[in-house]
């Protein structure tokens, strides 16, 4: 249990669990993973027969990953100590991890949300929507992300090596069990108004972008894929059909001032995607995005740094080569007045390929660079280690 200033409700909470486990002949510990509490909290839980452990560093995931660590027990289960989930009826959790899963994920939508236990804005639109766009991002079968309680095999969970300090860390522990396809499963969980007489910690408008910042920076393929090829698509087709000359729509007349924002977008959409790949081989060697041959091969065969700079130098010459001749169009009138409409078809795409010649040698370079893996040596073994012995052997 996660506590940080719950006098109220911490010593019912503790009871509820200690209950659970006499009664289903478990042996197991609570242990509440205190983050700094100044309210008594500590104490009373030691008297309510609970081990603490105090964790330093401030915030929600700093707490659990102290607690997790702390905890002994081959099985973890993680609640809020508000009184809000019952931790006497852990039953379900229990079955499905001696089942074999190894993230077992409360769904309070399926278990019931008691009268005044979520505000309006979280439970019809804010945890929905969100819960959502987790689906989408991450091909997830959590129907609930942000349910408090839940199960797991703490080895499992040690092994995602999860980071998040703050209330992102209930999150990170779904969306990477999902990635590294561990068994997840759900069980309806009931959620209750919590006893405390303080407002709760969570700040709707602020959490729920920093869920969504969340989402966004672990999945590139929705934050620089998808918008950079929609992108591309429809620049590149509104660009090229300028090219050729005006174009009038309901009345509206489109001309090289829609072309050179349209440019401008083709210029984005490319930039998107080169950085959905940085993204990708940071990613996939961190361990936050899911390892995908494909993206592999595609840029073991495309993505080559002297592919890179064969496009590169491709472009450069076609944007020199028209900026050459729209020199020469000047010269032709004696490098007087210019007819707008027809020179800056020629300038608007020369500058176009010079800024995607050097956007995608640099780009080559830099997926070289992401490449480069330093050696990390392994901690030393002590002299006396069964593994130095083995060696000297």
């Amino acid at each position: 249990m996660p506590c940080l200033n719950e006098a109220e409700t911490l010593v019912t909470c503790i009871a509820k669990a200690l209950r659970f486990l006499a009664h289903s002949g478990i042996q197991g510990e609570v242990l509440v993973a205190d983050n700094g509490s100044t309210d008594g909290s500590q104490a009373l839980a030691e008297e309510a027969g609970a081990r603490v452990v105090d964790i330093a560093e401030r915030g929600y995931g700093s707490a659990l990953r102290g607690g997790i660590r702390a905890a002994r027990g081959r099985y973890v289960i993680m609640g809020d100590s508000d009184d809000s989930y019952d931790f006497s009826n852990l039953g379900p959790f229990v079955e499905k991890l001696r089942q074999g899963y190894q993230l077992v994920m409360g769904n309070r939508f399926q278990g019931g949300i008691r009268p005044s236990a979520m505000p309006p804005l979280h439970r019809y639109f804010g945890n929905p929507v969100l819960t959502i766009l987790g689906r989408l991002f991450f091909s997830s079968t959590c129907g609930d992300f942000y349910c408090g309680l839940r199960g797991f095999e703490r080895r499992a969970v040690l092994a995602l090596d999860l980071q998040a300090p703050g209330m992102e860390f209930a999150l990170e522990m779904v969306v990477k069990a999902t990635n590294n396809k561990l068994p997840i499963a759900e069980v309806p969980t009931t959620l209750s108004p919590d006893g405390r007489s303080r407002p709760p910690h969570l700040r709707s408008w602020r959490d729920g972008w920093r869920s969504l910042r969340f989402y966004l920076l672990f999945s590139p393929r929705w934050l620089f894929l998808y918008p950079g090829i929609a992108m591309f698509l429809g620049s590149a087709l509104l660009t090229a059909w300028l090219l050729l000359g005006p174009l009038t729509i309901a009345g509206i007349n489109f001309d090289i001032h829609t072309l050179l924002y349209a440019s401008v977008a083709v210029i984005i959409a490319v930039q998107s995607v080169q950085f959905w790949i940085f993204a990708n081989i940071y990613g996939m060697r961190e361990g936050f995005v899911p390892p995908d041959p494909w993206f592999f091969s595609l840029i073991n065969s495309v993505a080559r740094l002297e592919y890179g700079l064969v496009v590169g130098g491709m472009l450069l010459l076609i944007g020199f080569g028209l900026g050459v001749y729209a020199v020469g169009s000047w010269g032709d009138v004696g490098f007087g007045a210019l007819d707008p409409e027809r020179t800056m078809r020629l300038v608007i795409p020369s500058a176009v390929a010079i800024i995607l010649a050097f956007q995608i040698a640099y780009g080559a370079f830099f997926i070289s660079v992401l490449e480069i893996r330093a050696s990390r040596p392994g901690p030393p073994v002590a002299s006396n280690s069964p593994a130095s012995t083995a060696r000297a052997a």
